[in-house]
C-alpha cells in the first residue's frame, strides 16, 4: 500500500512539473509611428579595438537591460497582448572580427538559448541576413525590446542611448 501511495505521488508530482516552453509565434508588428532603426558605425584599427569600445559605450545600459530581461521574458513567456512584438538583440560575429548588433524576433527561449528571426537588414556581415531564424545563447542577449501597437516601445535601453548619440566613431 505504501509503494502505491509513493508511486501515486511520484505520478501526480512529474506530471503537474512545468513542459518545456513551445515554439511561440509571433506575427511582427510595428507601428507606423513606431521609432526607425538608426544603424551606427563603430570603427577600430584592429578589429578587437572597435568591439571593446562598443561594449565600454554601452555597458551601464547593457547591464541594466540584463537586470530587466528576466521579468521582460517571463512577460512573452506568459504571452504578450496582441499586437505586442517581443524582440531581443545580440552582437552578431564574422571570422574577420567585425560585429553587428541585430534586433531578433523571439520564437523560443529554451535550454538557457534563444531562437529568433533576424529582424534587422544586416549590411556588414557577409551570411546573415534579414529573416534567418538564428539560436544564440541567452548570455548573449545584449537588450530587448517589446514593441506596442501605439508605436511606443519597452526596453530597447542600448539602441535608445545609441540613437541620441550625435557621432560614433
Amino acid at each position: 500500500m505504501r509503494f502505491r501511495v509513493l508511486f501515486l505521488l511520484l505520478v501526480v508530482s512529474c506530471a503537474t512539473t512545468e513542459q518545456p516552453p513551445q515554439d511561440i509565434h509571433q506575427d511582427i508588428h510595428l507601428a507606423p509611428s513606431a521609432p526607425q532603426d538608426r544603424p551606427h558605425r563603430i570603427s577600430g584599427s584592429r578589429p578587437g579595438d572597435a568591439l571593446a569600445k562598443w561594449r565600454a559605450l554601452v555597458a551601464p545600459y547593457a547591464q541594466r537591460a540584463k537586470t530587466t530581461y528576466p521579468a521582460a521574458k517571463r512577460r512573452y513567456l506568459a504571452g504578450l497582448p496582441p499586437q505586442q512584438t517581443f524582440f531581443v538583440t545580440t552582437l552578431l560575429r564574422d571570422q574577420h572580427g567585425r560585429f553587428e548588433y541585430v534586433f531578433v524576433v523571439v520564437q523560443r527561449i529554451a535550454d538557457q538559448s534563444v531562437t529568433g528571426q533576424i529582424a534587422t537588414q544586416v549590411t556588414l556581415l557577409r551570411g546573415y541576413h534579414d529573416g534567418d531564424t538564428i539560436t544564440f545563447p541567452e548570455a548573449e542577449v545584449v537588450d530587448w525590446m517589446i514593441s506596442k501597437p501605439d508605436g511606443s516601445e519597452e526596453g530597447n535601453l542600448v539602441g535608445k542611448f545609441l540613437d541620441t548619440q550625435s557621432q560614433v566613431h
